[in-house]
């Protein structure tokens, strides 16, 4: 009787720890993604990541078969989710495991005990997709180790952000919370697996164009232009004037060439809020990179299925909105 009670004691302290964890493991079932593994790597203070990137994952999970883990910035003191400590983010470890990364966070001071996972993952040429404020996701000071990875970086010019993903923060394009961005295919792409099921107008979000310099660097391919959009509705007339002459990439591929030598697919998008995947054609949009990241274009259906899982109810971008004293488990 005393081994079946140690037994029964031994297991529930197993579970009472894993539902402890401060990131969350969605695991796939029968889907193209069953076998693989997906990290998503969440920390802003804007853009509400923390709630984007659970709601990806499941779909990734539930409706294609993905392993997919969520991991956050947690306040160290109480476990809570807190996208205002930059300096803290666990679970990076699981980047050694993961088939691939995607990354929206911004302005991250990490410790090299985290950073380095990072760095190990972008080098080992794994396939990278990069979110919204990736463009600009590290800006490290406390350590001289991984400076170069810094969005302001002179031995790296830009950083992550132009040397792996493409660009660096320039500036917003659009007036930031005023002008909306509606996706525009660009021609000569339209055949391409990422944009499958995929339209003119399919894609819309409230969060504004990011500027960039052209042309992107390298073999950067610019798949969705952004439309500026004279207010916050999807269908908003076209902003005036010389914003949308000509109009910015939203998102492009390329490839990263890391010291191993072993070339990355990289799939980077400029929109990324938690309100924007309440657009389908955005999530498909992910989606499909997802697959497409992975080698995987031949599995891409003409339509994918991203229904949203669950009771989805973003809050709106913005500093200081992020809903305080949740845990991950709290998002499971």
């Amino acid at each position: 009787m005393r081994g079946r009670l140690n037994a029964i004691a031994i297991i529930l302290a197993a579970a009472s720890c894993a539902a402890a964890e401060p990131w969350l493991v969605f695991e796939g079932s029968a889907g193209p993604g069953r076998g693989r593994h997906v990290v998503l790597v969440s920390g802003d203070e804007e853009y509400r990541s923390e709630e984007a990137l659970p709601q990806l994952a499941k779909i990734l999970a539930f409706r294609h078969g993905f392993r997919a883990t969520v991991l956050f910035a947690i306040d160290p003191v109480d476990g809570t989710i807190n996208p205002d400590r930059r300096d803290n983010i666990p679970g990076l470890h699981m980047l050694r495991e993961a088939d691939l990364m995607v990354i929206f966070v911004r302005f991250r001071d990490l410790p090299d005990d985290q950073m380095k996972y990072i760095v190990e993952y972008v080098e080992s040429g794994r396939p990278i997709i990069g979110m919204r404020t990736a463009t600009h996701a590290f800006d490290l000071k406390s350590s001289p180790t991984y400076a170069r990875y810094s969005w302001r970086s002179k031995e790296w010019e830009g950083g992550f952000g132009r040397q792996v993903l493409g660009e660096t923060w320039i500036r917003h394009h659009g007036a930031h919370g005023k002008q909306s961005t509606r996706g525009i295919l660009v021609p000569e792409q339209r055949s391409h697996p990422i944009l499958r099921g995929i339209g003119d107008g399919d894609i819309w979000g409230p969060t504004d164009v990011y500027a960039v310099r052209l042309p992107l660097p390298g073999d950067s391919q610019p798949l969705v232009l952004g439309q500026v959009l004279d207010g916050m509705r999807p269908d908003s007339p076209p902003a005036a004037g010389p914003v949308n002459n000509p109009m910015m990439p939203i998102a492009w591929v390329r490839t990263y060439r890391g010291p191993q030598g072993k070339p990355a697919r990289v799939f980077t998008t400029t929109m990324g809020s938690s309100q924007d995947l309440l657009s389908e054609g955005f999530r498909r949009l992910l989606v499909n990179a997802c697959y497409w990241a992975l080698g995987l274009e031949d599995r891409i259906p003409a339509r994918s299925d991203v229904a949203l899982v669950g009771d989805y109810k973003p809050r709106p971008f913005g500093f200081g909105g992020f809903a305080r004293g949740l845990r991950p488990e709290d998002l499971r």
